[in-house]
This record gives C-alpha cells, sequence and structure tokens, in this order.
C-alpha cells in the first residue's frame, strides 16, 4: 500500500490510526489482552472483547474501550470447549472484522514426567486450536473483502524451551509456525499474519514466579532493560503489527522482551 501523504504528522497519523475498524481481542478481560484492547480503541479501533468470563456489564475492558470513545461488544467463550470455540468463529466471521488478535492463553506448571494429559491438552486447546480455529474461519472472511490483519500472542518460548511448562512451549512454538503457514498463504489476498513474542510480563501468569525471590532475580539479571515488561509494552507492538505501517510485514514473530533473546 502506498503511503502518500505529505505532511510528515499526517503520515503519522494515517499509518497508524486503526479509525473505523473493528478488531477481535481475545483474553481481553485482564493483563496483555487488555492492554490491547484499550490501545487499539485509542487508535480508533471498536473492539469485540472476548474471555471466558467477559461481564455483558461494566468491565474493566469496557470502561477502557468507551473512555477512548469506541464501541466495545462482550463476549464469553470456553476456549477448552471446542464446541464453544466453533460457535465464537462462525459469529465472528459473519462480522466485517478487519483486525483479530489470538491472545488468549493460559499455563500449566510441573515437571515434564508429571505433567498430565488433560493440562497438556487444555493448553493446546486454549492457546493453539483456538487461534487456528478463529484465524481459519475470521481469515476466510478477510481473504473475501482483500484485507485484514492477524496477530498471534507467542512467547519467548517459541524460541526456547522453558522449565516446567512442556504444554505451553508446544503451544507457543506452534503459534509461531502457524504464523508463518498462515502469512505464507495470505500475504498474496491482502492479508498480514504476524505475531509478538512478549517476554517475561507482570501479569497473573507469572505470579507464582515473580513472587519467587531467587528466580525473578535470576530473570531480571537476563534482562537487559533491567525490568519485568509490563502489559502495555506488548500492546504498542501488537498496535504497530496491526497498524498500515505494517502492510508490509508478514510472517515475523516479534520479540518484546527487554533484549532477553539478544543476550
Amino acid at each position: 500500500m502506498s503511503h502518500d501523504v505529505t505532511a510528515p504528522g499526517q503520515l503519522i497519523e494515517h499509518l497508524f490510526s486503526l479509525e473505523g475498524q473493528l478488531a477481535v481481542v481475545t483474553g481481553a478481560s485482564q493483563g496483555i489482552g487488555l492492554a490491547i484492547a484499550s490501545t487499539l480503541a485509542a487508535a480508533g479501533a471498536d473492539i469485540i472483547g472476548v474471555s471466558t468470563s467477559m461481564p455483558d456489564g461494566e468491565s474493566a475492558a469496557r470502561a477502557a474501550v468507551e473512555s477512548a470513545g469506541r464501541t466495545f461488544i462482550p463476549l464469553r467463550a470456553d476456549f477448552t470447549d471446542r464446541v464453544a470455540v466453533a460457535t465464537l468463529a462462525a459469529d465472528l466471521a459473519a462480522r466485517p472484522v478487519d483486525i483479530l488478535v489470538n491472545n488468549g492463553g493460559t499455563i500449566r506448571r510441573a515437571p515434564a514426567a508429571e505433567h498430565s494429559d488433560e493440562d497438556f491438552d487444555a493448553v493446546m486447546d486454549v492457546n493453539l486450536r483456538s487461534a487456528w480455529v478463529l484465524s481459519r474461519e475470521i481469515g476466510a472472511a478477510m481473504i473475501e473483502r482483500g484485507h485484514g490483519k492477524i496477530v498471534n500472542t507467542a512467547s519467548m518460548l517459541s524460541f526456547q524451551g522453558g522449565i516446567n511448562v512442556p504444554g505451553y512451549t508446544s503451544s507457543k512454538s506452534a503459534i509461531a509456525g502457524l504464523t508463518r503457514a498462515l502469512a505464507n498463504e495470505w500475504a498474496s489476498k491482502g492479508l498480514n499474519v504476524n505475531a509478538v513474542a512478549p517476554g517475561y510480563v507482570a501479569t497473573a501468569n507469572t505470579q507464582q514466579l515473580r513472587e519467587d525471590t531467587e528466580r525473578s532475580e535470576s530473570i531480571l539479571a537476563r534482562i537487559p532493560a533491567g525490568r519485568w515488561a509490563q502489559a502495555g509494552d506488548i500492546a504498542g507492538a501488537v498496535l504497530f503489527l496491526s497498524s498500515r505501517a505494517a502492510d508490509y510485514v508478514n510472517g515475523a514473530v516479534l520479540p518484546v522482551d527487554g533484549g532477553w533473546l539478544a543476550r
């Protein structure tokens, strides 16, 4: 897409404005998903926020989106329930979705020799299978319209093995592969499929690590930035990949990790 805008201020606004667009954000009730929904709304997008327990009425996500002057539509779905995911995907595919952010996720911690099939399957269903089904159905509708942005949430463990999280690592490694596979097929059809790979973020998923003083200190010692990420750090990268500024970015897995992978 050509960016034929003369004034610098107009160019920046043109590149990063999401005015008039509709974005779906899964896992939008808290943490990274809430920050993403808030940031995309601030850039001009109306938001469909999905989570297992998203309330119909007041919520942090609704307040953030509506304070930006945008429309918020709450939807609930249990991503361990395959029928519920299929129903959600059909619903969303019938709407004019411009941006899909597959952020909903979960983690189960146990040594590999003790990691149950139930935990492994639940993590794979939530982190990988739901992203696949939503991408397939909404992506097909985007192809018909000739445009769309899909942003997946990968992880540092898309590149590394991790400790005590074999299901999570498997799912996030697969997310990186799925991102590339879809980009290969859909870039020529007007879609951009990319992923962010968050580092250690101060969210509920990492509370156990942050409360382990020895482990937290060892993690911080390796991060060149010297701090845990905040959810907003990840949201800024998602905004970039959702915007016109990323029109020629395809199949990328963008680390947002304070330099962890560079060490």
